[in-house]
Parts: structure tokens; sequence; C-alpha cells
């Protein structure tokens, strides 16, 4: 059973590269119909002159212009904010002391933590005197009246939606949701073509060692719905409405496939992989550590295509093996 692993540097460096220029490519598609061409590399907003009501989860929200001074709370609207080419001045992030993940991209390290997802500073966003707060329903209704009180705040209902949906909330409240819809086109058409260059087909499933259980991803989870939209097919569990269930150690072999990958903060960890697996070879015939940063956390069209940067390196190697 080969155990492979993602080297973080190189590897986020490639994923960068990669997809910058994929969404580059999608943006300038978006855009190519324009009659006069934003001077800039960055896609440009849709007409926003006049001003622009968003509907949201809380109601709806009311912008003068396409907003300069962006605070994002949930992962999915900071990865589309920087992948729209609105990088936001303020961020709440997962953890403090990991900070902004490192395959949004250098211009991204600026951008000022503003607590956790879960507990967002207040007095941190006020100070950084934003234009438009973006947050999550399901995080942060607490918090609405306050937030609303600093800046016109977008809030989408939860963070386990399709991402799709909320990528397009995001470009909405961007004033840039043509741009948003090309990248989520570009992320469907490298898809399709991986499809037909490998010739996908066969199971795979992304599994989450933490406290000692192991989650499995479904369907209807980011990277999950990445695989499946690639050509795999996910192990039958009893899935319902939940992106994930949970399996004790001993549960493990549940979770066979043909391709398995196991998601870790260091991929170079050799501890990563639960015991189990190496002991079950023969259920788990290709095992892969992936970067839990894009995999599990990086939801949106920049952790998509990091993803299928990782899937088509996997593909690569078993073309060639």
């Amino acid at each position: 059973m080969p155990i492979s692993r993602t080297t973080s540097s190189p590897r986020v460096r490639r994923s960068v590269t990669t997809t910058a220029l994929v969404l580059a490519a999608a943006l300038l598609a978006a855009c190519s119909s324009d009659p006069e061409p934003a001077p800039t590399g960055a896609p440009a907003p849709d007409d926003t002159a006049a001003g622009y009501a968003v509907e949201h989860a809380r109601g709806t929200a009311e912008l003068a212009a396409a907003p300069q001074r962006v605070v994002t709370l949930e992962p999915v609207e900071t990865d589309t904010a920087v992948a729209l080419g609105v990088v936001p001045v303020g961020a709440a992030v997962l953890s403090v002391e990991a900070g902004v993940p490192a395959y949004l991209g250098e211009d991204a390290q600026a951008i000022e933590v503003v607590g956790t997802v879960p507990e967002p500073s207040l007095e941190a966003i006020a100070a950084l005197e934003p234009d438009l707060i973006l947050g999550t329903e399901s995080r942060h209704a607490d918090l609405y009246d306050q937030l609303a009180g600093i800046a016109p705040t977008v809030f989408m209902a939860t963070q386990t939606d399709p991402w799709q949906e909320n990528v397009l909330l995001v470009g909405r409240a961007l004033g840039r949701e043509t741009d948003a819809q090309a990248l989520l086109d570009a992320y469907d058409e490298r898809c399709a073509q991986l499809q037909e260059d490998y010739d996908v087909t066969g199971t795979a499933q992304l599994l989450r060692p933490r406290d000692g259980i192991v989650s499995a991803y479904g369907p209807r989870s980011f990277a999950g719905s990445t695989l499946e939209c690639v050509g795999f097919s996910t192990p039958e569990q009893d899935w319902g409405e939940d992106i994930s269930v949970e399996l004790s150690p001993e549960r493990v072999t549940e979770a066979a496939a043909d391709l398995v990958l196991v998601s870790a903060a260091d991929p170079a960890d050799p501890a990563a992989v639960p015991a189990e697996i190496p002991l079950n070879a023969g259920s788990f015939p290709d095992v892969r550590v992936v970067d839990q940063s894009y995999w599990i956390s990086g939801v949106g069209p920049l952790g998509g295509q990091a993803v299928l940067d990782d899937v088509e390196q996997f593909l690569q190697d078993r073309a060639g093996s």
C-alpha cells in the first residue's frame, strides 16, 4: 500500500501558480465582451455606479458602490474575495496561530486577522473601517446588529450550503457576480477535462483523523463533491444530509476506496495516517496525504482549483505507473 504525501512549500507554490492561471483565464473570458476592459489585471466589477442592493440571509443590504475595504468572517468568503481580485483588509481565520492560509497566495498574507471564525473581534473589525462585512447567519447571528452598525453586512445562511451558491452571493455583494460565475464555470470545465483526459473511474474517499476518530467526507462536502465532479464515486455510507460521518479507528475499513485521501495540517508528518490504515492495506490500495488547509477548510474557487491540482497530480501518477 503506497502512501504518498504532498510536500508543503513546492506544493503550495504550484497550486497558487496553476490556480492563478486557470482563474485569470476564466476572468478574462468573463470580461472579454466588455467594450472597455479594465486597465489592470484585476477583473472589472459589474455596473455598480448607481449603488445596488444584495438580498441575503438577514434581509437586504444597500451598497453605494462596489466595496474596497472588505472584512470576511468565513473561509469561503475570504477565498472568493481573493479569487475575484478583492483582497480583504481583514478576515477571521480558523486558527490565529496558523493565520491566513498559504494557498490563497502572497497578496493574501497581508490580510489583517480579526479573530477566529467562531469568535471574530468587533473592535478589530471596526478599526479597519470596512465598507462591507461578509459573515454567516449560522455562526454570527448574535453579532449581526453590531456588525451592521459598523458597515453594510451581508450574511450567507450557513457554511454548509452548497459552496457554489455562497460564491455567487459573495460575488453579488462585491459587485462581481459575472466574474464569480466565470470562476465556477472554470472549475466545472476543469473537472470535466480531467475526467475526459484520465477516464476517471473507481471510488475515492477523503478522511480526516482527529481526536481519536476518523471523519469520512461524503458527496455533499466541498472536497467530496470535487472528487465526484472529476468522476470518482464515494463509498456508500449513511450520509443523509450530513457532509461527513464519524468512524472509530476500528471501523476505518468501512471507508475503503480505490483512492484514499488523508488530510493533515502537515502532510509530511509521518503520524498523519492512522495506524489502522496500513494495518488493513488490502482495503486501501492507494493512500495520499493531503493538506487540510484547502481540502477541508479551503472552500471556494481557489481551494477548488488547489484540490484539482492535487487530483491531477494523483491521476498523472496513476497513469504513469
